[in-house]
């Protein structure tokens, strides 16, 4: 009887022994131990982003993207070219006597590429300067004290026909101040207008100058 009731007393002590180790959590797994949290290391929560990552809509310092020009603009360091305008048309020097003052570059050629005939002429007060390159300054300065609107004629009046007769292939070209005023113009010998001009201006053309 004494070691029946031993028996029992040894069973029931070992039965609590092992209720007392493995405590019942309800789910049949040990229970986690206070203070700690779930989940795999290394892993952030929703909503947090990780260090050195950006949320979408940000921009990194220094690293934008140039703006756009709106359109129709231009953009600051683009460069721009404005044509220059046209020089004014010379106007036709006054006829009769002037000052006789003139710097001129004078060419003529036998024909339109022929070759050039380049003279320079200098005048003051109707004389011939030093630095004149001219086969016949002299009359070329006293021709320009006459009458300096010979280098640079008016075109014909309206309702005036220029006689169709050829005079040959020459041109000329003369370009300059004379008496202040800009002289650029080109001689022919196309039409009975152009010839008469040409002859007129024979002494500022040179050797070369006048109609055959």
């Amino acid at each position: 009887m004494r070691k029946q009731l031993i028996s029992v007393l040894l069973a029931l002590a070992a039965t609590g022994g092992l209720a007392a180790c493995t405590p019942n959590t309800g789910t049949g797994q040990p229970s986690a131990t206070p203070g700690t949290t779930t989940g795999s290391p290394g892993t952030s929560s929703p909503g947090t982003s990780s260090p050195g990552t950006e949320s979408p809509g940000t921009e990194t310092p220094g690293t934008g993207t140039p703006s756009t020009p709106a359109p129709g603009s231009t953009p600051p360091d683009a460069e721009t070219t404005v044509p220059a305008p046209a020089p004014p048309a010379a106007a036709p020097l006054p006829s009769g006597p002037g000052a006789g003052d003139a710097e001129l570059s004078i060419t003529v050629k036998a024909s339109k590429d022929g070759k050039a005939a380049n003279y320079t002429l200098v005048c003051k007060g109707g004389a011939a300067m030093a630095e004149s390159q001219h086969p016949n300054a002299a009359a070329a300065c006293t021709s320009l004290k006459d009458n300096a609107a010979i280098v640079n004629p008016a075109a014909p009046p309206k309702g005036i026909s220029c006689t169709q007769q050829y005079g040959g292939p020459q041109v000329a070209t003369v370009t300059g101040e004379v008496n202040g005023t800009p002289v650029e113009t080109s001689f022919a010998l196309r039409d009975g207008c152009q010839i008469g001009a040409w002859n007129a201006a024979k002494d500022i053309l040179g050797a070369a100058g006048g109609a055959p």
